[in-house]
């Protein structure tokens, strides 16, 4: 009788796979793992040149096989014929997961109050239900750095994959305490401030800044020694930031305020990388020399001034890359994260290049989260977290056909989608 009912047991479990689960007429309608094999490809390994007519295998999650001819065996199989695989695409600055409508304040929770919160944690705060995740997926862009905002020391950013029922299934393995330093520049046309008050104000909150660095200091000080230390969890964050064990995201836009950042950062010697960098094309060589690692982004934008040409924020990211500054680019967006293939596009024609533009939402974004033996190329042994499109991801007309994200089949569909097949025949049909 036992042996009975194991072997309806296993009969069970062999007809209803998950993959079956996670099919309704043929669609999938949620993320599912499986062994498959994608075939006859057009492989943008970033890292390796471009594949033609490759095949790669995923199987556990891992890409484990990468090369021609492979045997199909008992895989499945995804024919590419006429298509390209590349690795899944890394927005670099986003509030993706922290914001669900911008008009409504219940529904944000990228900020907190007061200027110094450095252990807010953004991925304790990560929507995993968020609408604008499965609209960003399916374009590409698989990883994303979601961070806070406010203040002065305003939490702690995270890098999450588009994948996973809670935060801590997103977790990308990443982390790093954001600053914004303080801007001794006119905040926009409508700043009326003296050069004068905006200097004055600027040096007053740099003060307060190392203020805040010197207590930090003496914190880890007394830590060290084994002293003994009140709840002080502000501290606590910033002490890790200056033991090493984690980097510092500096905010920071405008030229005069990137100098006076370089001059503060060389004093304090950390592990930096400098976020925004608007106005980086006016002081490029001097990143370049100070080797800081650079986030810019958005490039669809408006120039930060009336008098600069039209373009500077498209050039921005190629001015810098020429100069020799290790470059990734972000949308700084939230229900927009999906248009980051644009902004590389953007880059890529106003003369930073095809390839040096795919490495920046790539690899090289994945090498300045330190998450680069996992993500940013298709290379035998990394995470499958992939894509599949019938032509330049660069490209508005182009086609993303499906989306891998840690072997993790993605379902090709979201709320857009959904409404423009809703709404796509609109005619009245009479009731059977």
């Amino acid at each position: 009788m036992m042996k009975k009912i194991i072997f309806s047991f296993l009969l069970i479990l062999f007809l209803f796979k998950p993959e079956l689960y996670a099919q309704i007429d043929g669609e999938v309608v949620k993320p599912y793992k499986a062994e498959f094999l994608l075939q006859n490809a057009r492989v943008y390994t970033i890292t390796q040149g471009v594949l033609e007519n490759t095949d790669l295998l995923i199987k556990d999650g891992k890409i484990t096989a990468i090369g021609q001819n492979l045997a199909p065996q008992n895989y499945t199989l995804v024919d590419c014929s006429g298509k390209s695989v590349y690795p899944g695409f890394i927005d670099s600055g986003t509030s993706l997961g922290l914001v669900e409508v911008n008009s409504l304040a219940e529904t944000q929770d990228y900020m907190e109050l007061g200027k110094l919160t450095p252990q807010m944690q953004a991925l304790s705060a990560v929507n995993p239900n968020a609408v604008a995740i499965p609209v960003t997926r399916v374009s590409g862009v698989t990883t994303v750095l979601t961070q806070p905002r406010g203040g002065y020391f305003p939490g702690t950013a995270s890098l999450i994959q588009l994948n996973g029922y809670t935060p801590d299934q997103m977790d990308a393995g990443f982390k790093a305490v954001v600053m914004n330093f303080p801007s001794a520049a006119k905040s926009g046309e409508y700043d009326n401030r003296s050069e004068e008050t905006i200097r004055k104000e600027a040096d007053k909150k740099l003060e307060e800044i190392n203020d805040i660095w010197e207590k930090a200091a003496s914190y880890l000080s007394i830590k060290e020694k084994g002293g003994q230390l009140k709840y002080y969890p502000e501290m606590e964050q910033l002490s890790r930031v200056l033991a090493g064990e984690l980097p510092l995201f500096v905010e920071v836009n405008a030229a005069k305020d990137i100098l006076a950042a370089l001059e503060w950062v060389e004093e304090k010697s950390l592990d930096v990388v400098f976020t925004g960098v608007a106005e980086g094309w006016k002081v490029a060589d001097k990143l370049a020399e100070s080797k800081i690692p650079v986030i810019t982004g958005p490039v669809l934008t408006l120039p930060s001034r009336a008098s600069d040409k039209y373009d500077v924020s498209y050039t921005n990211a190629a001015v810098l890359h020429k100069a020799g500054v290790k470059l990734a680019l972000r949308t700084q967006d939230s229900e927009n994260v999906r248009n980051l293939p644009f902004h590389a596009g953007f880059a890529a024609a106003y003369g930073m290049g095809v390839e040096e533009a795919l490495k920046s939402i790539t690899i090289n974004a994945a090498e300045i989260f330190r998450v680069d033996e996992k993500l940013g190329s298709l290379e035998v042994g990394k995470n499958a977290t992939l894509f599949i499109a019938d032509g330049d991801p660069f490209e508005p007309k182009t086609q993303v056909s499906q989306v891998f994200i840690d072997g993790y089949r993605i379902p090709m569909t979201n709320r857009h989608i959904r409404l423009y097949q809703e709404f796509l025949d609109r005619e009245m049909k009479p009731a059977n």
